[in-house]
């Protein structure tokens, strides 16, 4: 089970939003690279960044930061405004290793099928769900696209990896939405990535049994808890294998 630490980057900074709300902004970093180099210390390889200016307007804002982070050695899996050809492509320049499809995924699938065509399984999609419907625009607005249905669809276009986000839980530090999570692994055929909620080494333990039961848990991505410390990332890193 690969641990994702977040880096979420508003106005260049590495900050976390409550529930993906603009206006519950804290902001932990001022540059996003200097949290990269804390997490990379701990020992992750991966990094799970997000262009929240991206998210909210559709056209990527932050990707000067994202190239930093990148050139520090570290995998990184974006997403965020990442609307057209053009965008993924100039994401792929800067050196990220996957491209997260989101808002463009729920309205608009077959062009998930057409990145995949191009860019094979370099691309993943985010489904961020709200009471079981996929939110779009930086959780703006909401659909009315089950998970479900979007993740089986873009899954049967050749998509691998879907990064499943509990919107109702993120950010809360009240545990994730374990039932969801099961619901999407035992449905979708692609790799899972898990997030909203985790915000203990418990949690972690708990995915990584579902993952023993499940074996297309890809990971679990964790923002608030490490950087507030009510997770050790060091020592998760250590405890749960990173396959």
């Amino acid at each position: 089970m690969i641990i994702y630490p977040a880096i979420d980057i508003r106005n260049g900074h590495a900050v976390r939003l409550l529930q993906g709300k603009a206006e519950q902004e804290t902001v932990y970093y001022d540059r996003p690279a200097d949290a990269a180099r804390v997490w990379m210390e701990a020992g992750t390889q991966w990094m799970h960044m997000v262009d929240l200016d991206g998210a909210f307007t559709g056209t990527s804002h932050n990707l000067d930061h994202v190239e930093e982070v990148a050139s520090l050695g570290l995998k990184v899996q974006l997403g965020g405004g990442l609307r057209n050809f053009d965008a993924v492509r100039a994401a792929f320049n800067a050196g990220v290793s996957r491209a997260v499809i989101g808002t463009r995924a729920c309205s608009e699938p077959e062009f998930v099928q057409r990145l995949i065509e191009e860019f094979g399984d370099r691309i993943a999609v985010g489904i961020d769900a709200k009471d079981g419907l996929v939110a779009v625009k930086g959780w703006v607005d909401t659909s009315n696209v089950t998970a479900l249905d979007l993740a089986t669809q873009v899954s049967d276009y050749g998509v691998r990896t879907i990064i499943y986000t509990d919107i109702n839980t993120d950010g809360m530090m009240t545990g994730p939405n374990l039932e969801a999570q099961e619901e999407m692994l035992i449905n979708c055929g692609a790799n899972i990535i898990a997030s909203g909620g985790v915000s203990r080494i418990e949690d972690l333990a708990s995915l990584a049994e579902m993952g023993s039961r499940f074996k297309n848990l890809d990971g679990v991505i964790t923002g608030k808890a490490i950087y507030e410390g009510a997770i050790d990332l060091k020592e998760a890193l250590v405890r749960f294998p990173q396959a």
